[in-house]
């Protein structure tokens, strides 16, 4: 076990902006649903967010209920995102993710996608070197684990190397993972971006608009903490 700190971030609409990609995913998703499911476009849309509400994926709503198989659906929606040119090199995120003292605090990737989408995000946004490890959500395996059920939060522990939840930081846009995260002892900041209706209670005990914003909430763990103030509500 080692005895620094690991920050989990999430992939998806955290690391890139929501505008860039969340429409075009939704809209193969509800595609996914209406094609394999025969639903009309209404009833599709219905469905996928009940599976996203019950269990943080729509997909594993489809492979407990329909048996669908979820490497296929991840050719067909994930891996078939037209990504090239949509995410591009993010000079900025590169240079907060090298401020991480590395003597304090691993970085390490935690998605509910499959490795290859997670991977080539990643790379696209010119990252991929920056992080220690990634815990992603396995879709050859028969029974999905996926944020926000506890055995994910254990799986990632165990992969990053931690013996304790209080040397466990994470950042996600998804007011029920980072909610389950902190409940489990995790240190947990919520990315709502500019735009986006603030919780009527906060998920957790930070709230941030910008990845930037990590650097005052944790200053401990970058060389250079400039940058602007997050919201720190009392629980």
């Amino acid at each position: 076990m080692s005895t620094r700190s690991v920050l989990f971030f999430d992939i998806d609409n955290c690391l890139y902006p929501r505008k860039k990609v969340h429409d075009m995913m939704q809209e193969l998703i509800d595609k996914y649903f209406v094609e394999h499911l025969s639903l009309s476009e209404a009833d599709a849309k219905m469905l996928h967010q009940k599976y996203y509400t019950e269990y943080g994926l729509a997909i594993e709503g489809l492979v407990r209920h329909h048996k669908v198989d979820p490497l296929e659906y991840n050719r067909k929606v994930d891996d078939a995102l037209p990504l090239d040119g949509v995410i591009t090199r993010d000079p900025q995120l590169r240079r907060l993710l090298m401020d991480i003292d590395r003597s304090k605090l691993r970085p390490w990737l935690f998605t509910n996608a499959h490795v290859t989408h997670g991977g080539r995000i990643v790379k696209l946004l010119g990252i991929d070197d920056l992080f220690e490890g990634i815990t992603y959500c396995d879709y050859t395996q028969e029974f999905l684990v996926c944020k926000p059920h506890p055995e994910m939060y254990a799986l990632a522990e165990l992969q990053a190397g931690v013996s304790s939840t209080k040397d466990c930081f994470f950042v996600d846009d998804s007011y029920l993972n980072c909610h389950h995260a902190q409940a489990r002892g995790w240190t947990v900041a919520h990315l709502v971006e500019p735009g986006l209706p603030d919780p009527a209670i906060k998920a957790c005990k930070y709230q941030i608009q910008s990845l930037e914003e990590l650097r005052e909430i944790w200053p401990q763990f970058f060389k250079n903490s400039t940058g602007s103030r997050a919201t720190q509500p009392s629980l």
